[in-house]
């Protein structure tokens, strides 16, 4: 199964519009690099308007046929396109991890995120049911329906090429609507490919079409008039930037923003276990997801015990391309984000924090774009490496003398996407899950995604938008529901009809 095309020795993606794929009006092209060589393996497309407009007038074209198929359709196609991804995982997670750099295993649980998705849009026939009251007055009825609401679109971010989407479209898709995907120019290629997944499961043509670009795109997107809904995640600036412009233009948008994520270990906690998980956490796919946990709040006198522990374990990552046995954590995605995290690193050590772990030292053959687990101690709030997202293997420290401190520092983030705390007290635990003003936590879990049956957003800077993203509130956004009020009077053949009251209607 293809996913691109060939032009001489670098491969170039192109758009896939209403089932086939095209290079539009496009002159532009962007590098996708492979991270762990430092090479460039393919250029892709960066779209003009004329091709956003493309992709929205295929979906357009599509949406009165989709919209009107029955949802047991729906739902059947659904199941064949959730049982193409499961047969074709490994091939997905092989492109995820030749383009982004995570380790393979990661990629594929990236992907097992992406199918519960997948999953919980089968069951669209029970998710759309509406209500019914009977005799709500007499000879009267009320029942409600949700339906689609058009051309919606997503703008995905480069960290979960594959994952992000899927919080999208198939829900989207399976509750009506028509769906043009805008992913990251990064790594592209996974998009094509699902869009293939789609084609062979029997989704008509034009339901869900992809568009490659940079902002030209993301614009063009926001102010289309024929667009409905967009979805997004990335970063916080722009995220507050695509809610503003596409609300401003009338659209229905979900915009999820960054994160600066902390995990409270108290000293009553499983001092192996919470270390264990930090790594998991803070070094998993490099750091580079909304959900890291890049903030160990550490209470009291655990402190020099804990430190102990994550460097050590730190230090033993094994470090290396992603598609290559062993490799426990990858690459970052570009030289860009290589540059970044050490001049993070560096801004830390000028700041006064104590450097324990430092992932520049990191010795490994290539040109790949790696740096080594990085962390900090005795960092303060006042330090960028504290304040800002630096989404990279950066996992810093921050010592206080209660979880009351620990609560207080939280909440004094702007960010509030996601946080855990370990211990062993359940009275602490629910103290801090009522306390923390922030949209996902966890007790001794230190990602805490919740199932794609729940709803996944964070608060304040994290979520721009009415709506969190997949599960309950993710059919919400894509639909919009009617009530019906219906009366069926017997007929009066020639005898008097009766009269309505001029007085605002009342049940009797």
């Amino acid at each position: 199964m293809s996913f691109s095309v060939s032009t001489g020795k670098i491969r170039t993606v192109q758009h896939r519009i209403n089932g086939r794929e095209t290079t539009g009006e496009s002159r532009r092209t962007a590098p996708v690099w492979n991270p762990a060589t430092g090479e460039r393996q393919a250029n892709v497309l960066l779209a003009e308007p004329a091709d956003v407009d493309a992709a929205v007038q295929a979906a357009r074209a599509a949406l009165p046929d989709w919209a009107d198929t029955s949802v047991m359709r729906r739902s059947r196609l659904m199941f064949a396109f959730r049982n193409l991804v499961e047969k074709h995982l490994d091939d997905l997670a092989r492109i995820v991890s030749a383009e982004h750099g995570k380790v393979l295993e990661d990629a594929k649980g990236e992907l097992i995120r992406g199918l519960e998705v997948i999953d919980f849009a089968c069951g669209i026939p029970h998710l759309l049911k509406g209500e019914y009251s009977d005799q709500v007055s007499t000879d009267v009825d009320l029942f409600s329906f949700r339906q689609p609401l058009g051309v919606c679109a997503g703008i995905t971010p480069f960290n979960f090429p594959a994952m992000v989407p899927m919080w999208m479209h198939p829900i989207a898709i399976a509750t009506g609507n028509t769906f043009v995907l805008k992913p990251s120019e990064r790594d592209p290629s996974a998009s094509n490919f699902v869009a293939e997944l789609y084609a062979e499961a029997g989704l008509p043509d034009g339901v869900f079409n992809v568009v490659h670009g940079d902002k030209v795109a993301v614009d063009a997107i926001l102010d289309h008039p024929d667009i409905a809904a967009v979805s997004f995640v990335g970063s916080t600036p722009i995220a507050q930037y695509v809610h503003e412009r596409g609300t401003a233009s009338g659209k229905r948008v979900q915009a999820l923003g960054g994160a600066k994520n902390h995990a409270v270990v108290l000293p009553d906690a499983d001092l192996d276990h919470a270390a264990d998980h930090l790594i998991a956490a803070g070094y998993g796919s490099a750091g580079q997801r909304c959900m890291a946990i890049s903030v160990a709040v550490a209470v009291g006198d655990v402190a020099e015990p804990l430190v102990k522990l994550v460097r050590e374990k730190a230090q033993a990552i094994k470090v290396g391309p992603g598609l290559e046995a062993g490799s426990e954590m990858g690459p970052v995605v570009s030289l860009e984000a290589l540059e970044r995290v050490r001049a993070y690193i560096g801004s830390g050590v000028d700041a006064g924090a104590e450097l324990v772990v430092d992932g520049r030292e990191l010795d490994i053959q290539g040109k790949g774009f790696f740096v080594g687990p990085t962390l900090f101690d005795h960092v303060t709030p006042e330090m960028d490496v504290y304040r800002d997202e630096i989404f990279g293997p950066v996992l810093v420290v921050v010592r206080v003398d209660s979880l009351e401190e620990a609560i207080d520092l939280i909440n004094d983030n702007s960010w509030a996407n996601g946080t855990a705390i370990f211990t062993s007290s359940g009275q602490a635990a629910r103290r801090f899950q009522r306390a923390v003003q922030v949209g996902m936590i966890g007790i001794n879990v230190p990602i805490p995604v919740p199932m794609a049956f729940y709803s996944f957003g964070g608060w304040k800077q994290s979520l721009f938008g009415a709506h969190h993203i997949h599960g309950p509130e993710g059919v919400a956004f894509y639909t919009r529901a009617k009530a019906v009020t219906s009366r069926w009077p017997e007929e009066t053949k020639g005898g008097p009809h009766h009269r309505s009251h001029l007085h605002f209607p009342t049940a009797v």
